[in-house]
């Protein structure tokens, strides 16, 4: 199992954070880089749930770090054209020497500030699917270093290509978001089409395997190597021994971040360590590699802290 932190680019912004608080994120990007961990990542949205720009942000993290993946859980490429995404993306994974991974999603248009974004961004929302896999298609060719001749609904390209390319064979990696509750079996097929791997966000661990399932039957069709396919999870914890006041700094944490606390149980487990170190292992049976984790807290250092001394040394 392999270990990730999500960075905290959106509490910075929602506790009204002043320019040097950047240093605390990039403390603990280096504490989770010593401590062995795998990767740290940050979120995206442009003016739902706004934050630190996220390929800057992970442009800074890399120069501050030799080993750590730097990845995006989750980017929303739909809200971007292809070519300047794919010239900041290879930058970064250039400038970090190939450690940048995408964690990518359509994207949601479920309330009135999700809506507003594609607005804001001069983007039909309903749309936003068939402009993703067109996005993430051409990202994937330009930062290969392929010269893109594309003609499809939404981008028209000739003769495009970037410099640099992404150190990376094939590109930059794009893991696909995909989820059972959304029911959706094009979503599978996507990921095994267009993913170096998939991640989920608020599945349950049996329905997290469902998943695994149809993506590597998918995969297969498509003669794919489903070893090659990289399984993530991300998760949402609170550590603490107080099972209840876990819970309701969590609560309090959720409904800042994203105005309502709307996906219940399917966050968590909030509490004594052993908790998560449980939920952890049945996302591993279910065919979980790596593990992202964000803590729904206002001290963010005493949650990694407790992370690192309670749960990462069962996994060892």
């Amino acid at each position: 199992m392999k270990f990730g932190i999500l960075l905290p680019t959106r509490r910075l912004v929602m506790e009204g954070g002043e320019p040097g608080q950047f240093n605390e994120i990039v403390d603990l990007a280096q504490t989770a880089e010593q401590a062995g961990l795998d990767s740290v990542w940050v979120g995206d949205s442009l003016t739902a749930k706004p934050r630190l720009e996220p390929l800057s942000t992970l442009t800074a993290i890399a120069t501050h770090t030799q080993r750590v993946r730097l990845g995006t859980a989750v980017l929303l490429p739909a809200l971007r054209h292809p070519v300047p995404l794919a010239h900041q993306a290879a930058t970064v994974d250039f400038i970090s020497g190939g450690r940048l991974i995408l964690g990518a999603g359509v994207g949601g248009a479920f309330n009135d500030a999700q809506r507003n974004e594609w607005r804001h961004a001069g983007i039909d929302a309903l749309t936003r699917a068939s402009r993703f896999e067109e996005v993430v298609e051409i990202v994937k060719r330009l930062t290969s270093g392929e010269t893109v001749d594309f003609h499809s609904k939404h981008f028209s390209l000739e003769e495009a290509s970037i410099a640099p390319k992404s150190p990376q064979k094939g590109g930059v990696p794009f893991l696909i978001a995909s989820h059972w509750r959304a029911g959706r079996d094009v979503q599978f097929a996507r990921a095994a089409r267009l993913g170096s791997g998939i991640i989920s966000i608020s599945d349950y661990p049996d329905e997290y395997g469902k998943v695994v399932h149809k993506v590597e039957e998918h995969a297969a069709q498509l003669s794919r190597e489903t070893d090659d396919i990289e399984r993530t999870f991300y998760m949402t914890v609170n550590l603490g021994p107080d099972q209840e006041k876990s819970a309701d700094e969590a609560d309090r944490f959720l409904k800042l971040y994203y105005g309502m606390n709307f996906w219940g149980d399917r966050w968590g487990p909030y509490g004594p360590s052993e908790l998560t170190v449980e939920r952890i292992r049945r996302y591993r049976e279910a065919g979980a590699e790596t593990m992202i984790v964000r803590f729904a807290s206002f001290s963010q250092e005493t949650q990694l802290r407790l992370f690192l001394e309670e749960v990462v040394p069962h996994f060892a």
